[in-house]
């Protein structure tokens, strides 16, 4: 009986982590946060449909099922471990803005499909100009290079937002339309924000997703940004999973390649 409920549990885990993934893929959002729940997903559907046949030959092979077994135990270290990051992010965004007086503003990209700004940066241009509004008229640098396929740069997509759905005007927008990475974003904004008599020791606010925050500050301190506040826009549900579990890899590797 318990054997049956385990199996039905990897199935319907399985199904709804593929159906996650493979939905994604026809939006085109391939990465790892999507790319793993798939593979998760397929893993789950075929063990549990294949459970005897794999019990049978994990019986007939004794080493193979105790790397089987190690394997499994893996598995739920990493997933706490995930649960653990997820959890953080969470108490992280329920704490409050401070909305101090800034020097700047800096929204970091986040992917445009034909011209137009993801749902993910949506969230950011509004945040960013909901903040922009509450301050004096400081500059406002949006940041991202050309994407893969795209006629224009995310910056440019970026300014026509903030100037057609918030009516920014086009005298505070700042482009830094050169970067590929969170660390170009903040790397190419400092030689704009010298241009306009600002250091990085002044207030600066970067505006970015609730997930990035963490990775994006540990970053912008390395570069020596030194008084920073970080505004975070909330991930739209349809992605917001997938994107923290890419997140959980961005910001490992970031650790590994000593980016922070």
């Amino acid at each position: 009986m318990q054997t049956k409920i385990f199996r039905l549990l990897l199935l319907i885990i399985g199904l709804a982590l593929f159906l996650d993934g493979f939905i994604l893929f026809l939006f085109k959002k391939m990465h790892l946060g999507t790319i793993i729940p798939l593979l998760v997903g397929i893993v789950f559907i075929g063990t549990a449909l294949a459970w005897h046949k794999i019990q049978n030959y994990l019986n007939q092979h004794a080493r193979l099922r105790d790397f089987w077994h190690i394997g499994w135990i893996g598995f739920i270290i990493w997933c706490i471990s995930l649960a653990g990051f997820f959890l953080y992010i969470h108490r992280s965004n329920l704490q409050p803005t401070i909305h101090q007086p800034v020097q700047a503003i800096i929204v970091l990209g986040s992917g445009i499909t034909q011209g137009k700004p993801s749902a993910a940066l949506v969230a950011r241009l509004d945040s960013a100009a909901s903040f922009a509004k509450q301050q004096a008229n400081i500059p406002i640098i949006v940041s991202g290079g050309l994407d893969y396929g795209e006629t224009i740069t995310e910056a440019e997509a970026m300014a026509k937002y903030l100037q057609e759905q918030h009516a920014i005007s086009t005298q505070r927008i700042l482009l830094e339309d050169q970067s590929t990475s969170t660390e170009l974003n903040l790397k190419n904004s400092q030689a704009i924000l010298k241009q306009h008599h600002l250091n990085l020791q002044q207030p600066i606010a970067i505006v970015t997703s609730d997930f990035h925050t963490l990775r994006a500050e540990a970053i912008a301190h390395k570069q020596g940004y030194s008084n920073v506040l970080m505004i975070s826009a909330p991930t739209p549900l349809s992605i917001r999973y997938n994107a923290w579990l890419r997140e959980y890899f961005a910001y490992l590797s970031g650790w590994l390649l000593n980016e922070y």
